[in-house]
């Protein structure tokens, strides 16, 4: 792509919308622990892409049921966020699914109207044989996987294999390493090339010190996988990570009454 062809791209608005989190300690966010283990919180995300007469919401979150079930704090449900910057889950028409972990597919049935951009990678391993093994399918809830598979003989799933442009200046790039199909989302906007980067990096300090969370398929894919973050991005700052509650503290509240709750990713970081 030309300098020309960027500068001719849309320049889309980038959200994210913190829904819910946890307690946790370094030692659990890092395969091999951590010498200096202390607090480590996890937020929880959904992500909105919306302009120029687009609207993609990155995946869906999960409920009530499942934050009871696993232990999670849920502040508000993915639509109800959503909500707060006028979109109706309702009527999304494109939601991409970086992977199909609980905390990333729950709620898909909120979104009614939606079709649902997923690797094929990814349906194939959430399927397939390595959910025989626990270290594999505890990310998953049979329900919501079994849900997606209903949705394809709807003809509501659109299937990826690798790298696909879904709008001008909107792509998917199949990572894997945490799932064998795991995505990122790569946006323009008026800051440049914005990397969603999932779990493909849930912390700053996963990519940045080249290191991995402890639930993961191939920790090779997973390290491979932040050089390509780099290489979509347009600098490190502009790759977010998935999980990470500095996410918050780094770009500027989406409104005024939306401080901790959702940001703008294509705004500036803050100073």
């Amino acid at each position: 792509m030309t300098p020309n062809d960027t500068q001719a791209l849309p320049e889309y608005e980038v959200y994210a919308i913190r829904y819910a989190t946890r307690d946790a300690r370094r030692q659990n966010n890092f395969i091999g622990g951590d010498p200096h283990d202390g607090p480590m919180p996890m937020d929880y995300y959904v992500w909105l892409i919306r302009g120029h007469g687009q609207l993609f919401v990155v995946d869906t979150g999960f409920g009530p049921d499942v934050a009871a079930k696993r232990g999670r704090s849920l502040l508000r449900t993915p639509a109800e966020g959503l909500a707060l910057l006028d979109v109706d889950a309702a009527t999304v028409p494109e939601v991409i699914l970086t992977h199909l972990h609980y905390d990333h597919v729950g709620t898909f049935d909120a979104f009614t109207a939606a079709r649902f951009h997923l690797q094929d990678a990814e349906m194939e391993y959430a399927t397939g044989r390595h959910m025989r093994h626990k270290q594999f399918n505890h990310g998953y809830e049979v329900d919501e996987v079994t849900g997606m598979v209903r949705l394809v003989f709807q003809d509501r799933v659109v299937f990826h294999a690798g790298e696909a442009e879904l709008a001008p200046g909107i792509s998917v790039h199949r990572i894997g390493g945490h799932t064998n199909g795991l995505q990122c989302v790569r946006v323009h906007t008026r800051r440049g090339w914005v990397v969603l980067a999932s779990d493909t990096s849930h912390y700053y300090e996963h990519f940045q010190k080249k290191r991995v969370f402890t639930t993961c398929f191939h920790i090779g894919d997973a390290i491979e996988g932040y050089l390509t973050l780099q290489r979509l991005a347009d600098s490190p700052e502009h790759i977010v990570p998935g999980h990470d509650p500095e996410v918050m503290r780094r770009y500027p509240p989406a409104a005024a009454d939306l401080v901790d709750i959702a940001v703008r990713l294509d705004a500036e970081p803050l100073a």
